[in-house]
């Protein structure tokens, strides 16, 4: 999709990755066409199958060492993964998250034996990954979290609650974020894994009932006395927690602004077409002005957002890519998607509030881009910090 017309930047306009990137929109058109996107937001779940069905086609593990298990490759086929699914609208399947969110926890802190035990599995698809940081009481503060795994014989218990979890109903590999000194505040944090098959103790809360992003399963998980193996410890020691979400968070964020990108691009496209096609008062809904100049402005945003989100891509793959940058594209880029998208329903009128028209799931799944990976807020105080 090139509704923009910006020409994509040379590391993203390399052969390998075009051609990647038809290869997963093919994918995309089988395993996830429209219909099949409507009966995952009526089941609030993506079926467990497509899992395993992502795993063989190597979608899994995609920037992962072929040496780990993954598929060899780098960023930049994470963000054809994201934007193919924003542009085709399946992106309520929680992939780039167990992609590009929990897996890098692993490859980059784990021991050689954690490595060696996860990573296959997890690009399989035998093991869907989540992770458990938000708390009913501390939200983005992540000094605040309650849970605690404290060592009791050769392992930890793990006891606390998390709320929000995305991939949380299907997840059996969750990274948990828990306090193994709760004495040492942030230096007391560990990331701790749960495999939950079979584990004691482990609920499953509901599943959450959500205005947008319905098809994507985002749960309550209890943890009550779960025995966790110590080596399950991410890093295998004790009160590196912290600093490793400090420094996954940034990409975390820029897969926010990468996939609010490719939803308005999709918003974009799917306004055209109908005010192209709606006729009142006798012409198109596009031969009015106030239609041209709305579309002129959603069109200079948007190019300006993607011109932003190309850099801060280029910056991630040079390692480049710093916190408050991260929190630019993040806050910035999310605002942007909220207010266009906002532009695009109102140009639909009365059928833009109707759930059957692209826009209005647009809509609606656009809302919580600003409060996940961090509050936009809270954005604004990291960057805040560098003045």
């Amino acid at each position: 999709m090139n509704v923009l017309n910006v020409p994509e930047p040379d590391f993203m306009a390399e052969e390998e990755i075009v051609l990647f990137s038809d290869s997963v929109a093919r994918w995309i058109d089988e395993h996830a066409p429209p219909e099949k996107v409507q009966q995952w937001i009526a089941d609030s779940s993506v079926p467990r199958e497509l899992w395993t069905h992502a795993g063989e086609a190597g979608l899994l593990g995609l920037s992962m060492p072929e040496a780990d298990g993954g598929m060899g490759g780098d960023y930049r086929h994470e963000v054809v993964l994201m934007r193919q699914l924003g542009w085709k609208g399946a992106d309520h399947f929680g992939i780039s998250l167990h992609n590009a969110i929990v897996a890098p926890y692993i490859w980059h802190y784990g021991t050689e034996e954690q490595k060696q035990r996860w990573l296959p599995r997890l690009a399989s698809g035998e093991l869907v990954g989540a992770i458990a940081m938000t708390e009913p009481g501390a939200g983005s503060d992540l000094q605040g979290v309650k849970t605690t795994a404290k060592k009791a014989g050769n392992g930890y218990v793990v006891n606390g609650s998390k709320t929000f979890i995305t991939n949380g109903q299907l997840a059996n590999f969750i990274i948990v974020v828990a306090k193994t000194d709760p004495a040492e505040g942030a230096k007391g944090t560990s990331l701790i894994v749960v495999e939950t098959d079979g584990a004691e103790g482990f609920e499953r809360g509901r599943n959450l009932h959500k205005i947008g992003m319905e098809g994507n399963d985002t749960s309550e998980l209890f943890f009550n006395d779960v025995r966790v193996p110590a080596d399950n410890i991410i890093g295998g020691g004790e009160g590196m927690g912290f600093i490793q979400l400090m420094q996954q968070l940034p990409q975390e964020r820029l897969n926010i602004a990468v996939q609010g990108v490719a939803a308005a691009e999709r918003g974009l496209a799917e306004t055209l077409a109908y005010v192209k096609d709606r006729k009142a008062f006798g012409k198109r809904i596009i031969d009015f002005q106030n239609t041209q100049f709305k579309l002129a402005e959603v069109k200079t945003k948007l190019t300006v957002a993607k011109v932003f989100v190309d850099h801060c891509i280029g910056l991630h793959l040079k390692g480049q890519l710093d916190a408050a940058t991260a929190s630019m594209a993040k806050y910035w880029v999310t605002d942007i998607q909220g207010e266009v998208i906002d532009e695009m329903l109102q140009l639909h009128g009365g059928y833009g509030y109707m759930n059957e028209y692209p826009i209005a799931q647009l809509y609606k799944d656009a809302r919580v881009q600003r409060i996940y990976g961090g509050t936009n807020e809270i954005m604004k105080l990291l960057i805040a910090r560098t003045l």
